[in-house]
């Protein structure tokens, strides 16, 4: 049987390619760790190096080998957690992959709540795009997931977070800010800040205005950012208008650099949820913060989530 301190020796040697840098991030002399290696090649009956010289790199073995080894030994850190869970009350690591503008406002405020409440788990937040958020759920990157999308298949469970609302925002200057509403075919031949074609606001945008007959070869589409932060600036500096979640907007509308309009018939919602992987062994931070987003104290920093107002303080928390 195959230790965990070779597991971790062949994993950092994997990563670095070079025994003496293993050792040292091991604490161990360079011999060490090439015994380990050498072991472990004779407990498995296959070359997981080849060397040459100074010089090593992973055989088709080895490669094989990497992701493998980094799923024992995170197992091994989650069994060692569970333990001292149980002694110590509950601890551990939470990493929670988000993928969406709008989750990176309301997560912080939700994981500083956590936090208080639970000290002794350390909380990580993962920034990523959204085809990544099911990869790294899957591979045990990321205990959570926050998505903009329904997932299918059996291997994601789902559950509705908050929902997120998106506004037609314009400078301030614009001819739009002294009407109280305009329709949807009132943006055609406006130069519009489009987001990235992977983006969840993106897609609903063109889904509703589609309901309108309107397409994006309809649009003035002026240009693509994928970043909400950089279209609220931009538009604020009046290069045209766009689409963005009401909570990127929040700042700049609260200083009156830009303006929401209202678009008759356009249902600009959509439902942001909270995902993990399916398992009968899980995390208990995970566990709890998974039922934290609906606790019955959060109903305010959902709410105003779903409006788009989150202008909190840490003695709002």
């Amino acid at each position: 049987m195959v230790d965990l301190l070779r597991i971790e020796t062949f994993l950092h040697a994997a990563e670095t390619l070079n025994f003496s840098e293993a050792a040292r991030l091991l604490h161990l002399s360079q011999p060490t760790v090439s015994h380990h290696i050498k072991t472990m090649e004779n407990d498995l009956g296959v070359t997981l190096f080849e060397r040459q010289g100074t010089t090593i790199k992973l055989t088709d073995a080895g490669k094989l080998l990497v992701p493998w080894a980094r799923r024992v030994m995170r197992d091994s850190i989650e069994m060692q957690e569970m333990m001292e869970s149980l002694k110590e009350g509950m601890a551990g690591n939470l990493q929670i992959a988000c993928s969406t503008t709008a989750g990176k406002y309301v997560l912080p405020h939700l994981a500083a709540r956590f936090s208080i409440r639970h000290p002794n788990v350390r909380t990580k937040l993962l920034r990523c795009t959204p085809a990544s958020v099911v990869t790294n759920l899957l591979d045990g990157e990321a205990n959570l997931g926050v998505v903009s999308y329904e997932i299918p298949g059996k291997d994601i469970e789902l559950q509705e977070f908050f929902h997120d609302l998106i506004s037609v925002i314009v400078p301030r200057d614009h001819p739009f800010v002294s009407r109280d509403k305009i329709l949807p075919e009132d943006v055609i031949g406006e130069p519009i800040i489009m987001r990235e074609e992977t983006s969840g606001t993106r897609k609903i945008v063109l889904s509703e205005l589609a309901r309108h007959d309107i397409s994006l070869d309809d649009l003035n589409n002026f240009m693509e950012v994928g970043n909400a932060e950089a279209i609220v600036r931009t538009v604020a500096a009046g290069y045209g208008i766009s689409f963005v979640s009401k909570l990127a907007a929040a700042c700049a509308l609260e200083r009156g650099n830009v303006v929401t309009i209202p678009v008759e018939g356009v249902n600009l919602v959509r439902t942001i949820y909270m995902a993990r992987k399916r398992l009968k062994e899980s995390s208990r931070p995970a566990d709890a913060f998974w039922g934290f987003i609906h606790d019955p104290t959060n109903q305010d920093l959902i709410e105003l989530a779903s409006r788009g107002d989150l202008n909190y303080t840490i003695r709002d928390l």
